[in-house]
C-alpha cells in the first residue's frame, strides 16, 4: 500500500520535493474571485455579504442565540459533552501555565522599564460547515482565546439550516461570545472591514476551504490571521521495536483527512517497513474512509529506510511536519536532534489523535513545511504587548550626551533637540 524507498541522497530528495509541491501552488482563479468578494464587502458593506451569502449558501446570515446554544448543547451525546469539557479543561491548564504576564524592572541606567501584555480587543474564529464541522477545533481556537482575556470571541460558521450541535455546543463551552452563521469569503470579508452589525475583528484564526485560505492571506495586514493551512501531515520516526500495528495506525488516521494529505514513515528498519505496509492494508480494509486513505497514501505516503536514525531526524527536519511521532526504544533521546516540527509525540503511547482531542497543546499546527518558521497556536497568539519606558530627570541625564550624538548622527535635529531643551539650563 505503501512505497518503500532506501535513503540514498537523491529518492528521498524527490519525495521531499514532491510532497512540498502539493501545498505550493495558490489557485489564481480563486484569489481574484476571492479579491472581487474582499473589495465588494470592504465598499459596500453588510449589503455584499448578504449577496454572497445568498447566491452561495441559499442563505441570509444570522445571529445564533445563547437560548439556541444551550438547546444545541442539551441535544448533544452526553458523553461527548462530557469529552468536550474534559478537553476544554486541559486545553485552558495548558494555555495557563503559558501565559505570559506584564513585567517591569530597573534598567542599568536605572530607568524602569518592561513590557504590558494585553489580550486582543476581539477574535473571529471560522468554524468550516457539513462533513468539516469539528468541534475540537472550535475549543482549540477559543478556549486558549478565553485565557489570553480576549474580550470578545466572534465565530462564523456556514448558515446551513441545521447547524451542527456539537459545533454550537462546543462554542457554549468554550465561552465564544457570539456565533454567526455566515461562511466563505464573505464572511472573512465582513470580519476583516466590519458589515453593519457583522463586527471588525482584530485576528482571525480557523480552517477554511480555499476560497477562506485565499481570503485570510488577503485579509492579512488588515487584521492579524493564525496561519494559512495546508494538507495534513504525520511523520512517524520509529525503529525496529515499534509495534507496526500501532504506527501503521496513526499513519492511517492521517491519511484519512483528504487525498492530499501526506503519512510519511521514516525507519532504519527495512523489516519494519514491510511489516507496516502490510498493517496498512489490512487495517483499511475495515475502515470507513478506505477511498480517501488509498488515495493519499498512493500519491504522498513514503517509507523511507535509512542507515541509522539520525539520517532519519534529518529527513524529519527537512520535512519539517505538522506532526511527529517518535517510536522508538528511547524517544525523547531524538528530542535534542529535532528542529522542525509542529507537534511531537513520544513514545507508543502518545498516537497523534491525543493530541488532537485531550492532550492540551493545540491542535492548529502548521503544515507544508512552515514549522521551520511558525508555532502552534496557542494562548501567545492573542496577545499583544506594549513596551513601558519610564524615566526621571537624574536617569536621563546619564544618557542624554549619548542619545544627542546618536541624533545628530542620522541627522535628526529635533531628535537632538527633544534631549538638549531639557538640559539647556542646567
Amino acid at each position: 500500500m505503501i512505497q518503500i524507498v532506501t535513503a540514498d541522497g537523491n529518492a528521498e530528495e524527490k519525495l521531499i520535493a514532491a510532497l512540498k509541491a502539493r501545498a505550493a501552488a495558490v489557485n489564481a482563479d480563486i484569489t481574484k474571485a476571492v479579491s472581487a468578494i474582499m473589495e465588494d464587502v470592504r465598499q459596500r458593506g453588510y449589503e455584499a455579504v448578504r449577496e454572497y451569502s445568498l447566491k452561495f449558501d441559499h442563505a441570509e446570515p444570522r445571529e445564533i442565540t445563547a437560548k439556541q446554544l444551550e438547546e444545541a448543547y442539551n441535544a448533544c451525546d452526553p458523553q461527548l459533552v462530557k469529552a468536550m469539557e474534559h478537553a476544554a479543561a486541559n486545553i485552558r491548564d495548558y494555555n495557563e501555565k503559558l501565559l505570559t504576564r506584564s513585567k517591569e524592572w530597573i534598567s542599568p541606567d536605572g530607568g524602569n522599564v518592561g513590557r504590558i501584555v494585553r489580550g486582543l480587543t476581539r477574535v473571529g474564529i471560522y468554524v468550516p460547515g457539513g462533513t468539516a464541522a469539528y468541534p475540537s477545533s472550535v475549543l482549540m481556537n477559543a478556549v486558549p482565546a478565553k485565557v489570553a482575556g480576549v474580550e470578545e470571541i466572534v465565530m462564523v460558521t456556514p448558515p446551513t439550516e441545521n447547524l451542527n450541535n456539537a459545533v454550537l455546543a462546543a462554542a457554549k463551552i468554550a465561552g465564544v461570545d457570539r456565533v454567526i452563521a455566515v461562511g466563505g469569503a464573505q464572511a472573512v470579508a465582513a470580519l476583516t472591514y466590519g458589515a453593519d452589525w457583522i463586527p471588525q475583528v482584530d485576528k482571525l484564526v480557523g480552517p477554511g476551504n480555499a476560497f477562506v485560505a485565499a481570503a485570510k492571506r488577503l485579509a492579512y495586514g488588515t487584521l492579524d490571521i493564525d496561519m494559512v493551512a495546508g494538507p495534513s501531515e504525520v511523520l512517524v520516526i520509529a525503529d525496529r521495536t515499534a509495534n507496526p500495528k500501532f504506527v501503521a495506525a496513526d499513519l492511517l488516521s492521517q491519511a484519512e483527512h483528504d487525498r492530499l494529505a501526506s503519512a510519511w514513515l521514516i525507519t532504519d528498519s527495512q523489516a519494519l517497513a514491510k511489516a507496516v505496509d502490510a498493517e496498512m492494508t489490512r487495517q483499511t480494509g475495515y475502515l470507513s474512509r478506505s477511498e480517501i486513505m488509498e488515495a493519499s497514501v498512493a500519491n504522498y505516503g513514503a517509507a523511507i529506510v535509512c542507515e541509522n536514525l539520525h539520517a532519519c531526524t534529518e529527513i524529519a527536519n527537512v520535512v519539517a511536519p505538522e506532526h511527529l511521532e517518535i517510536v522508538t526504544e528511547n524517544p525523547r533521546a531524538l528530542l535534542p536532534e529535532i528542529k522542525n516540527a509542529g507537534a511531537v509525540f513520544l513514545g507508543a503511547w502518545s498516537p497523534e489523535p491525543l493530541g488532537d482531542y485531550l492532550a492540551g497543546p493545540d491542535h492548529v499546527l502548521p503544515t507544508s513545511g512552515t514549522a521551520r518558521f511558525f508555532s502552534p497556536l496557542s494562548v501567545d497568539a492573542f496577545l499583544k504587548s506594549m513596551s513601558v519606558i519610564e524615566f526621571d530627570e537624574q536617569s536621563l541625564s546619564g544618557l542624554q550626551k549619548e542619545i544627542i550624538t546618536f541624533a545628530k548622527s542620522e541627522h535628526l535635529t529635533a531628535h537632538a533637540n527633544s534631549i538638549e531643551v531639557r538640559f539647556e539650563n542646567k
